[in-house]
């Protein structure tokens, strides 16, 4: 656990990989559904105003449909191990991600991964989108807690902002939805 990038290795740290006590994971803000198709199987994002999207990759028990619009907090699935696109996994959790979509068209054009149509694309080619799209959790406040990168890969720490509780990664604290 920690803040990292995509690929775990290079680019924005625009990531962190999460495994809640219940094994359920929810939609951080409301938004509509996406799932996406690859080999492998589906996974999914959620996009939300103002061209934010949120990913959450490894999930199973997917409970959400393409197109559905849901509420903060709304279950999508569970923790898992699932590589539909790629990538690697050492133990059951959700990788969550942050993008911005806001590519200029030149930017799309480069890098196609960046016009927010990810069906069938790789977890290295959305990596390689992250340097385009991919948004910093450093400095990001979600369920109560503000996430904080460290200088290496999968580092950092997290504050509670009701009281200013310090959690270093890899570390346990109480989402507050």
């Amino acid at each position: 656990m920690g803040v990292h990038s995509d690929d775990g290795a290079t680019g924005v740290r625009n990531a962190i990989d999460l495994t809640p006590n219940d094994g359920v994971v929810r939609a951080a803000l409301g938004g509509t559904v996406h799932v996406w198709q690859c080999a492998g199987g589906p996974w999914v994002t959620v996009d939300h105003v103002e061209g934010w999207r949120t990913g959450y990759y490894h999930m199973e028990n997917i409970q959400v449909g393409d197109g559905q619009q849901v509420a903060p907090g709304t279950v999508l699935g569970t923790i898992g191990n699932a590589l539909p696109c790629g990538g690697s996994s050492s133990g059951a959790h959700v990788h969550f991600t942050l993008w911005l979509l806001t590519a200029s068209p030149a930017e799309r054009a480069a890098t196609p991964a960046a016009t927010g149509d990810w069906h069938g694309v790789s977890y290295e080619q959305l990596a390689g989108a992250a340097a385009v799209i991919g948004e910093p959790i450093n400095g990001k406040v979600f369920g109560g807690w503000q996430f904080f990168e460290g200088a290496a890969q999968y580092s950092g720490h997290t504050v509670r902002l009701r009281d200013g509780w310090v959690v270093p990664f890899p570390g346990t604290f109480l989402y507050e939805g």
